[in-house]
């Protein structure tokens, strides 16, 4: 069972958020991938849609980071602080 909630726990989540975080995420990445696929294919179609869903998975997971205040506190003992603030 451990394996199951370390990592979760490491961002501040319960196995089911993660999960459900996961998910939104790979869905957003699909569709996003979809788009440039299809706009190789079709240069006229979704122009910028690649771009835009890779903005707002980058500002969603940075978002979900700050969500919990006592984040900053474990990745400073984790020793991630500094990728957590080069990302901003």
């Amino acid at each position: 069972m451990k394996a199951f909630k370390e990592h979760p726990a490491s961002v501040g989540e319960s196995y089911f958020q993660h999960m459900r975080s996961s998910f939104t995420f790979g869905t957003k990445m699909f569709k996003g991938s979809f788009a440039c696929f299809a706009h190789g294919i079709f240069p006229f179609l979704c122009v910028s849609r690649g771009s835009e869903a890779i903005a707002d998975l980058h500002d969603n997971m940075i978002k979900h980071r700050h969500r919990d205040c006592g984040q900053m506190e474990n990745l400073q003992e984790t020793g991630n602080a500094q990728s957590l603030e080069a990302a901003e």
